[in-house]
């Protein structure tokens, strides 16, 4: 769409827009483009500027986008402010950028929870959850006229589905429009919401694709199946596996074959010369992309998926291996997609694609304005194609048929075949089930509403979708969170009866992991004096572990450490000696780290006691973020050291997750400098890793506005690193503790390899004169204190320093605490923005 969409032009001086009026501008606005509105969607824009909800479950490619244009603009035009949400940051981002296309910068905004853009606009573009908890904490206060839910069928999803049901019951003042390929049954969810918002609730379904989808099922070998789909010009070829492991062994296989031309490989070569592929994954990724072969998955850090969406956008990724993550909602133009299995591990069992999973993944071939028709291959199991191929091989010889040895299922395999995909094609989408859930972050919001919180929170438990039995459960679970909240001292009971917040929490506060009123009451156990058993810098990292011990477990991160940790157990008994059975044994107790295991385990049974509910819950000690800071690891030398490289998206996430958590739960009243810092640090870690949405955002409004097929591939790149002076100084810490981990180990190989300049000869040398005078360099936690460390930010020039440089000296921690040796360096500054890192080049190591 070029010409802007303007809704002041139907907007009357006084009084409503005539909805004919409001109508036809859309209309004439989308004619203007060359575009004739489908039967479906003209039907749909009529019901939208008639004032009714829509429920529209139409197939993939039937234009929903364009109806959720249409409705902004009503809304717009009716002087309504209007909501976007959409199940994953990688959509509400793409659907930001295009609306802002459309209505122009100033009058759209963005909210993911990581970054808000404009979040005052007319039309806000949010996750989900952002709006569930803006409706949970104003209600039929809020300014929301309109809700436009797109993916909505992921009102089902067991762990999610709450941030989708909760606007439809709080917000009864706004026009819902909810939009999805895969609704099933909504006759009972279309009389709910005409009950609750008064509207009428018009149903679009039952739509013919404008694109056709031819199915087929294939029993010859893979690999001749994707090259017979290459050869007959039904790329680009999507390859679905449910596993990444899988999606990353296909894309390494098919990179001996020639899936790109050498014009299309020059293309992709020029544009992504400029893209920073920092991670190991990352290089794996280029050598992958500049074949035409593209990678997606959600292990992947968010700007890998990005680039190789805007590739296939630009028809230059002739296959994508991935999951089916690519069946959320983004514009990929994929004319096939192929199958490798009917089935799936949910995270409890291996079982056959539902109905809704298999459409929703099919609905991904053949889009329109790219393809005439679609493809959907799925490929036979792998005994079944060697089975057929050996018949084939015995031809009519009887003898021959005979001696085959027919190739069994492996071991655990789900069965399915060509009559399991005849049967998924044929299937409606199941009926959507509701999985409402009450949580203690969603109670503070009723609370911080204000006005009768027990009749808010009485309607919430039993005027919901869900049956009386599961109600009479999320009740009791209500009672309890409000019990915990009130002897956590958040929340009290005035004697007028009115239940308010007893204190002004910080204006980000938030419980968003069910733990989070346990590691309230938690952190009250940590004594910040440093005088205390928990000083000295324990107490810092102490409370980030309490912090990490409420997060989901990032599953990948934890199995890599227990595997080294047992490795480095068995070498240590085989150099003690000890026998086989012994070590075996013995490995039965090591796992990975556990800080504050027991004490934190015991005072999760004494908050359990009072609080039964919290034992719906489990409690995860680990540590993640402690282990990469007590390595003084950069972000790719832990994924490296873990090789964790397939999921290093995961990790980002977890440790995303963990910053939130400790700047918004931990009390202000009890976070330290150093305890600051070490967020501050984790904030930019997590922020060099990957591109904020705010830098792109800063490039649109610039005044350079680009098209949406112009975009350019190359991300900008993140802030200076040295900006965030803070975060920096942790940087630059961690830096020099490495030296002094590796110079406690006498590892000069790996020092030498940090500063090749001072070199092994300079390290070795140092050592000795160290070790003459001192029996060890200790590495606790009074070794990394700030005190050892002093900084000079005074800045060169200099004969020994750059233009723009720190001068630093690691004072080392002796067991007399004499602290007369010291590592001299300089920091190179504008070296660490161009590196994403922190430029340590060591001077000295010497005497003081």
């Amino acid at each position: 769409m070029s010409a802007r969409l303007d809704p002041s032009v139907v907007r009357p001086a006084a009084g409503d827009p005539d909805p004919d009026a409001v109508y036809l501008a859309f209309v004439e606005w989308v004619e203007q483009s060359g575009i004739t509105l489908y039967p479906a969607q003209d039907e749909a824009v009529i019901e939208i500027v008639s004032g009714q909800n829509l429920i529209l479950s139409t197939p993939t490619g039937t234009g929903k986008s364009l109806v959720a244009v249409a409705a902004h603009f009503a809304a717009l035009a009716d002087g309504r402010r209007t909501y976007y949400t959409a199940p994953i940051k990688a959509l509400v981002s793409e659907k930001f950028f295009s609306l802002v296309e459309v209505f122009g910068a100033e009058n759209v905004g963005m909210v993911t929870g990581d970054s808000a853009v404009n979040a005052d606009a007319p039309i806000v573009c949010c996750t989900a959850e952002i709006l569930a908890n803006l409706a949970l904490r104003e209600g039929p206060d809020a300014e929301v006229g309109q809700v436009v839910m797109d993916e909505f069928h992921f009102y089902g999803d067991p762990d999610r589905g709450w941030a989708w049901q909760v606007p439809l019951l709080t917000l009864p003042q706004a026009q819902f429009v909810l939009m999805s390929a895969t609704l099933g049954d909504v006759t009972a969810l279309a009389a709910d919401l005409t009950r609750r918002t008064g509207r009428g609730t018009a149903v679009v379904t039952g739509v013919e694709r404008p694109v056709p989808l031819h199915f087929f099922y294939e029993t010859t070998p893979i690999h001749e199946t994707i090259e017979d789909l290459l050869q007959t010009d039904r790329a680009p070829v999507y390859i679905v596996h449910f596993s990444q492991a899988a999606a990353m062994e296909r894309a390494q296989a098919l990179a001996s074959a020639k899936v790109a031309t050498r014009e299309q490989r020059d293309e992709i070569a020029e544009l992504i010369g400029g893209f920073r592929f920092t991670t190991s994954f990352g290089k794996t990724l280029a050598r992958l992309l500049r074949m035409g072969i593209g990678v997606h998955h959600a292990g992947m850090l968010p700007k890998y998926r990005r680039l190789v969406e805007q590739l296939a956008q630009r028809g230059l990724l002739r296959v994508i291996c991935g999951t089916d993550t690519l069946g959320v909602g983004i514009n990929v133009p994929i004319r096939t997609v192929l199958l490798t299995a009917l089935t799936k591990f949910d995270g409890t069992r291996m079982r056959q694609l539902n109905a809704r999973e298999f459409h929703q993944i099919a609905g991904r071939a053949g889009r329109a304005g790219f393809d005439t028709a679609g493809t959907v291959v799925a490929q036979a199991p792998e005994h079944e194609t060697e089975n057929l191929a050996a018949i084939r091989k015995a031809g009519d010889d009887p003898k021959k048929k005979r001696k085959i040895i027919r190739k069994k299922a492996p071991d655990g395999f789900v069965s399915w075949g060509e009559p399991s995909f005849q049967k998924l094609i044929a299937a409606e989408p199941e009926t959507l089930t509701s999985h409402m859930q009450i949580t203690s972050a969603m109670m503070l919001n009723v609370i911080g509403r204000g006005g009768d919180v027990f009749a808010n929170m009485r309607a919430l438990v039993y005027d919901n979708h869900e049956p009386r039995a599961r109600q009479r459960i999320l009740a009791l679970r209500a009672l309890g969170i409000y019990r915990t909240l009130r002897e956590s001292g958040i929340v009290e009971r005035a004697p007028d009866g009115t239940v308010r917040l007893t204190v002004d929490l910080q204006p980000n506060f938030a419980l968003n992991q069910p733990l989070s009123p346990f590691a309230l009451a938690a952190f009250e156990l940590l004594d910040p004096d440093p005088s205390s058993g928990t000083g000295s810098g324990a107490y810092a990292l102490d409370m980030l572990s309490i912090v990490e011990a409420t997060l989901d477990d990032p599953r990948a991160v934890l199995s890599q450490q227990e595997f080294l940790a047992r490795g480095e157990a068995v070498a240590a008994m085989k150099r003690e000696g000890m026998e086989y059975e012994e070590r075996m044994e013995a490995l039965e107790e090591i796992t990975y780290p556990k800080p504050l295991d027991e004490l934190l385990t015991a005072a999760f049974e004494t908050f359990g006691a009072a609080q039964p509910w919290i034992r719906d819950f489990e409690l995860h000690p680990k540590s993640v973020v402690r282990d990469m800071y007590e390595r003084a690891m950069s972000f790719g030398e832990y994924v490296a050291l873990y090789k964790i490289a397939r999921s290093e998206g995961v990790v980002l996430r977890y440790l995303s997750d963990a910053y939130r958590a400790a700047s918004q739960t931990i009390p202000e009243h009890l976070k330290t400098e150093e305890l600051r810092d070490l967020i501050e640090w984790l904030g930019e870690l997590v922020r060099q890793v990957d591109s904020s949405l705010l830098d792109e955002w800063e490039e649109l409004v610039s005044g350079h506005p680009v098209a949406h097929d112009d975009e350019p591939v190359v991300p900008p790149a993140p802030q200076r690193l040295t900006t965030n002076v803070r975060a920096f100084r942790i940087l630059v810490r961690n830096e020099l503790f490495r030296r002094v981990q590796l110079a406690a180990r006498e590892d000069l190989d790996a020092l030498a390899a940090l500063d090749p300049e001072f070199g092994a000869e300079g390290w070795d040398a140092a050592l000795d004169a160290y070790f003459a005078e001192h029996d060890e360099i200790r590495t606790g936690p009074d070794a990394r204190s700030a005190a050892l460390l002093i900084i000079d930010e005074t800045g060169g020039p200099d004969q020994e320093r750059p233009a723009r440089a720190w001068s630093v000296q690691q004072i080392l921690d002796d067991p007399a605490g004499d602290h007369d040796w010291r590592i001299t360096a300089t920091v190179d500054l504008d070296a660490s923005d161009e590196a994403g890192e922190a430029v340590v080049v060591v001077k000295a190591v010497d005497r003081l």
